[in-house]
């Protein structure tokens, strides 16, 4: 569900720091190569330019620093998409590119999980991703792949193995931090309860404003979702400001996802009453002949 593209695009919203990276394939010893909506996010051929690629300094089989204990890496094939994709969304897509469509035979004899990276159509796709598990698919007599995938776990690029025939890399899975005082989670629950109020707001006057009929009764958007996947939720509605939502994916603490979602909603909010009070100040008036 999206909410309002056209104002989501508006500056007060732009992304505030996301990491995009140029993945090239690192060295190793042996051979390096190897053997949104459906209508919106097909794949097509798009050649990268390998002189923009540079290698990840991340070692090969652990990520982590200082004092602190290294975490295990995972190798996870990676779908460049102009979207982002947030744990528990749902993201068909239609695969005809040849190389993707190796990928899917080699995913269909494994664990049908591959990492969605936003890319925004250069050579540089985000550093952060959501992994996306193949939940239902059709294959056509011409080998193209229709796919239904659902979001699930973050993950944060380590290293990039190879690029060819598609993106590989060691990733680290990516977890929300645990609020450091259990009282905190009473203001995570308040804080989820005000996003989704300010969402049904937008989403009344939007619809108003759209000609819509009003719903009767209370929308339940929350869903009994605990604050950290309701503050995806949030973050997967906001289509058309795919910087802002790889902005949101890239956090790891949920008040601060959720601060960051409500005020994007209250100054939609603002926004939507503005332009609903001129529509009523003004009313459209049928074209004179």
């Amino acid at each position: 569900m999206a909410l309002l593209p056209q104002l989501l695009h508006s500056p007060t919203l732009r992304s505030r720091s996301h990491t995009l990276f140029k993945p090239q394939p690192c060295p190793l010893s042996s051979s390096s190569s190897s053997s949104n909506k459906l209508s919106h996010y097909s794949i097509q051929n798009k050649p990268r330019n390998p002189s923009l690629l540079r290698c990840s300094s991340f070692a090969p089989d652990s990520v982590g620093g200082g004092g602190g204990g290294a975490e295990e890496l995972v190798e996870l094939p990676l779908f460049p998409l102009p979207l982002v994709l947030f744990p528990g969304a749902i993201l068909p897509l239609q695969i005809f590119e040849f190389r993707y469509r190796i990928m899917m035979h080699t995913l269909l004899q494994s664990d049908l999980r591959f990492g969605v990276v936003f890319s925004d159509g250069g050579a540089a796709v985000a550093e952060v991703g959501c992994v996306g598990e193949v939940v239902k698919h059709e294959r056509l007599v011409d080998d193209r792949f229709f796919l239904i995938c659902k979001g699930q776990e973050r993950f944060r690029v380590a290293r990039v193995l190879r690029t060819k025939p598609y993106l590989v890399a060691s990733v680290a899975w990516l977890e929300d931090r645990p609020p450091p005082d259990p009282a905190d989670a009473d203001d995570l629950e308040a804080l989820a309860a005000e996003v989704e109020t300010y969402m049904r707001d937008v989403i009344r006057i939007s619809n108003r404003l759209n000609g819509k009929p009003e719903k009767e009764g209370v929308m339940d958007l929350r869903r009994n979702l605990f604050p950290t996947p309701f503050s995806f939720f949030v973050g997967s509605t906001f289509e058309g400001a795919p910087r802002e939502q790889q902005a949101l994916l890239e956090l790891e603490d949920t008040a601060t996802r959720l601060k960051r979602e409500r005020d994007t909603l209250h100054n939609t909010l603002n926004y939507l009453t503005a332009a609903s009070a001129v529509k009523d100040a003004f009313p459209s008036s049928p074209s004179s002949s």
